[in-house]
């Protein structure tokens, strides 16, 4: 495993960040879900060897990232914050960045890399004039100069356009396949699922699910989610003729709405299209009430308190 971390603790006073992280990571994309607190930067940090655990362990190619100097030629980090130097070109910071890490012709490196990220055209333009995707794409630039073994990408997706998004998503995806382990932190499901086949779900610092990302979606199978469906007047009839369905676990009605928690959202979408022609009524939407990332912590964070 490229990655290793064991029993790790990390707090800031009262704050606890993050508490018994346990998990490992090998060659490929693995995204490190969770919501806007959970701890995903603290972790970054930690593999980073930015910071030390308060307990626990973590290994980055087998050695400590905070000890160990010499491994921050194999590890690439894209961080948060912009991370570079604003008085800087882009080009000036790379082959910075490039030299420090032992690369041999930092220049060439540096050249190469913001030509990956789509930056030739603006390399000699200062950091500090830079859009934050044009940043976004500079960090990234600066993390691969130096061929790493291992990158660690936090949040890298923010202030990109979907183009953007997707080159940077296939740039990421290349190395992987080139053979580099990359951990990628997201707090949207939709970016994560995009990108890595495998997930580390965070909530409150706790992990509470990992593995394969189909196989995260499987455990959620059982999740009941509300649908509301909105009808052109009366809703009544529709909710009666959707109580009888099996996937229906609840059925609310309210004025040309009815919300149904179900177990299987896809075939209530079939059933409400034959009720309401049965039923006659008309319908104006069919929209998800929770299928959002909050609400998909709440259920996995549950489902830990359970098993614990």
């Amino acid at each position: 495993m490229s990655i290793v971390v064991e029993g790790v603790s990390r707090t800031f006073g009262d704050t606890v960040a993050v508490s018994q992280v346990s998990f490992r990571v090998g060659p490929g994309i693995t995204g490190l879900l969770g919501h806007n607190g959970a701890g995903k930067s603290t972790l970054l940090s930690l593999l980073a060897g930015y910071a030390r655990p308060d307990e626990g362990t973590v290994r980055v190619l087998d050695a400590d990232p905070h000890r160990d100097i010499a491994i921050h030629s194999r590890l690439g980090v894209v961080p948060d914050g912009m991370g570079l130097w604003p008085q800087l070109t882009a080009r000036e910071a790379v082959v910075a960045l490039a030299r420090m890490r032992g690369v041999a012709d930092p220049h060439a490196a540096a050249a190469a890399a913001l030509a990956e990220v789509g930056l030739t055209e603006a390399a000699d333009r200062r950091l500090g004039q830079f859009s934050k995707g044009m940043g976004q794409r500079a960090k990234l630039a600066q993390a691969l100069a130096h061929d790493p073994a291992v990158l660690l990408l936090d949040e890298p997706l923010n202030g990109l356009d979907p183009a953007q998004r997707r080159h940077m998503i296939d740039v990421v995806r290349r190395r992987a396949a080139a053979g580099c382990t990359v951990l990628v932190s997201s707090h949207v499901l939709h970016e994560v699922e995009r990108m890595a086949p495998q997930v580390v779900v965070l909530v409150n610092g706790r992990v509470v699910a990992e593995g394969e990302t189909v196989g995260i979606k499987a455990l959620l199978r059982d999740r009941p989610q509300t649908v509301r469906v909105r009808t052109a007047g009366d809703a009544r009839p529709l909710a009666a003729a959707l109580t009888a369905d099996p996937a229906t676990r609840e059925v609310r009605v309210g004025d040309g709405t009815v919300e149904v928690d179900t177990s299987d959202p896809e075939a209530l979408g079939r059933t409400v299209a034959r009720a309401a022609s049965a039923a006659g009524t008309t319908l104006r939407a069919i929209e998800p009430v929770d299928d959002d990332l909050e609400s998909l912590y709440a259920y996995l964070t549950a489902r830990a308190r359970g098993a614990q």
